[in-house]
């Protein structure tokens, strides 16, 4: 008998391919829930190398992403934003169709 892998190990190493990202965060930004993009944050950046490395990339301190990463997190929209750049993303604003 084949043992499965964990789910979120295997959400990981899916969430490693760029176009699998962004359709992720893009589809937790969908839900209009804060909590749950900052959670599909907190997947892709684990999945792009972990805080450490990003607090490198972001001129953020790793303990400031961690908290703006976190349930309660309230990231301002600076550090959101050198988040999903060091990540390879952008923000932007599209119209409602």
């Amino acid at each position: 008998m084949r043992k499965s892998k964990a789910y979120q190990a295997e959400l990981i190493e899916s969430l490693r391919d760029p176009r699998e990202a962004e359709e992720y965060l893009n589809a937790a930004l969908e839900e209009d829930d804060p909590e749950l993009f900052l959670l599909a944050l907190r997947n892709v950046a684990e999945a792009q190398g972990g805080v450490a490395q990003l607090a490198d990339k972001t001129k953020l301190n790793r303990e400031s992403l961690y908290k703006m990463l976190s349930e309660r997190g309230n990231p301002e929209l600076k550090s959101l934003d050198a988040l999903l750049h060091a990540l390879g993303f952008r923000l932007a604003v599209t119209a409602n169709r």
